[in-house]
């Protein structure tokens, strides 16, 4: 599996936006020149992240993006599963219902099922929160 340049831009918007948590909106202008992301990429992840209620917009002068909620409640397997959509590792675990002609019998789908479990419960264990305060920003 490989993360997407959007799923580690949405991450990087995600950080900084909750690294200026409680200064208001802060525009994208500066989360742009911040983070080295050209204003034109950032225009297709803000929506996503808008529309699920991540953040929240206001346009106008005074206007920006700012996190809906403090940084500690958001997980970073929502924010990959909103732009990456699923992180199933294998197309038969894309789906709730595993319609492969040879779930019955495949030997491998134990090992990607808890391979996918094991992914799943450790972004779904990290925080923005967890960002911003334990890992370098160098990335």
């Amino acid at each position: 599996m490989m993360i997407s340049t959007k799923g580690r831009y949405a991450l990087r918007v995600m950080i900084d936006l909750a690294e200026n948590y409680g200064k208001g909106y802060i525009p994208m202008k500066e989360v742009a020149q911040r983070q080295n992301i050209s204003l034109k990429y950032l225009e297709r992840i803000l929506p996503v992240l808008t529309k699920n209620k991540m953040i929240e917009g206001l346009q106008g002068k005074k206007g920006g993006y700012r996190l809906a909620a403090e940084p500690e409640g958001y997980r970073v397997g929502d924010i990959l599963r909103l732009t990456e959509g699923n992180l199933a590792p294998v197309a038969c675990l894309s789906c709730e219902t595993n319609t492969c002609e040879r779930v019955k019998s495949c030997r491998t789908l134990p090992m990607w099922t808890e391979f996918y479990r094991l992914t799943n419960s450790y972004f779904d264990g990290i925080t923005l929160a967890d960002l911003m305060n334990s890992y370098s920003s160098d990335c």
